[in-house]
């Protein structure tokens, strides 16, 4: 096999896993810093991975830590999605200490709570 089939532009990768709608956001995100490859930060969507290759994609507010399992040829289904990575076990580690901070089942606010913190904040 050549070189080129055991590697794929990291905005296709991207794209096929479902972690963006389109391959422009994927190039977006690529050319804005908030990817990481093999510990290195990537500046361009051109760059390739292969599989093996380990990523840490920054989405809004959360951090996935990523191991590429396979390259994939289109933009299947979730579940067929789902199959291109694994999660790291940093990832895992950093999930169950962010969840000890926010108590489950606490939902949104209800009217009584909004009344509260608009009074906290001043809007009598």
């Amino acid at each position: 096999m050549t070189d080129s089939a055991v590697r794929l532009r990291l905005d296709k990768w991207l794209w096929f896993a479902r972690f963006v709608k389109t391959r422009g956001l994927a190039q977006d995100l690529c050319e804005s810093g908030h990817v990481r490859l093999n510990g290195q930060p990537v500046s361009k969507a051109s760059t390739t991975v292969k599989v093996g290759d380990e990523l840490v994609v920054v989405l809004g507010p959360y951090r996935r830590f990523l191991r590429v399992l396979a390259l994939g040829v289109r933009r299947g289904p979730a579940p067929e999605a789902q199959t291109l990575y694994a999660e790291t076990a940093e990832a895992e580690r950093l999930t169950g200490f962010l969840s000890e901070f926010r108590p489950g089942g606490e939902g949104r606010p209800t009217k009584k709570d909004r009344r509260a913190l608009d009074r906290l904040k001043g809007f009598d």
